[in-house]
C-alpha cells in the first residue's frame, strides 16, 4: 500500500485545489481494469503506454488528461517501496508514469488499485470479498457526491 493515509491535491469544478485526508482501500489490478475499463488513447498521443491506454504526463497528452472530466482520470504512479505500481484516482504529480482516463467516474473514492511486479491470485472467497468491499466504497462515495 502507499500509505495508510494520504493527502492529496485535486482541482475542483471551480478549478480550485482541495486537499483530502482519506484512508485507503487497496485492490488488484485486474479489479480496475473489470469496474473502470480504460479508454483507449486517441490516435497521435505521444506513445503507446498501457497497451494504448495511457497518456504521457507531458504535452498534448497531459492537456487531453486535464481537459478531461477529472472524476474520470486516473494516475499510475511507481510506488514509494519496491517496484510496484499503483493505480489512484485523479491527477498526481509525484511518481507518476501516465494518466488513463475511464467511462465510469470514481467520484474521489479511497480507492487504490495495486499492480503487481510479481502477481498472486486470491481464493475466490477472497475475491468475492474484495469485490463486496469494492462496490459498497464505490456506493458509499457516489451517494456522497450527489
Amino acid at each position: 500500500m502507499l500509505k495508510s493515509f494520504w493527502t492529496i491535491a485535486r482541482r475542483d469544478s471551480h478549478d480550485r485545489i482541495r486537499y483530502l485526508n482519506a484512508k485507503n482501500y487497496s485492490f488488484p489490478r485486474g479489479r480496475f481494469l473489470r469496474v473502470f475499463p480504460p479508454v483507449q488513447a486517441p490516435i497521435g498521443t505521444l506513445g503507446d503506454i498501457w497497451g494504448g491506454h495511457g497518456l504521457e504526463t507531458y504535452g498534448d497528452d497531459l492537456q487531453l488528461a486535464f481537459n478531461y472530466d477529472a472524476n474520470h482520470v486516473w494516475t499510475v504512479v511507481d510506488g514509494d517501496e519496491g517496484p510496484d505500481q499503483w493505480i489512484i484516482p485523479g491527477f498526481h504529480q509525484v511518481n507518476r508514469v501516465c494518466y488513463l482516463l475511464t467511462e465510469v467516474a470514481h467520484n474521489d473514492a479511497p480507492i487504490e488499485f495495486r499492480i503487481e511486479h510479481r502477481p498472486r491470485s486470491l481464493t475466490p472467497l477472497g475475491l468475492v470479498r474484495r469485490v463486496s468491499s469494492l462496490k459498497k466504497i464505490l456506493t458509499l462515495n457516489k451517494e456522497k457526491a450527489c
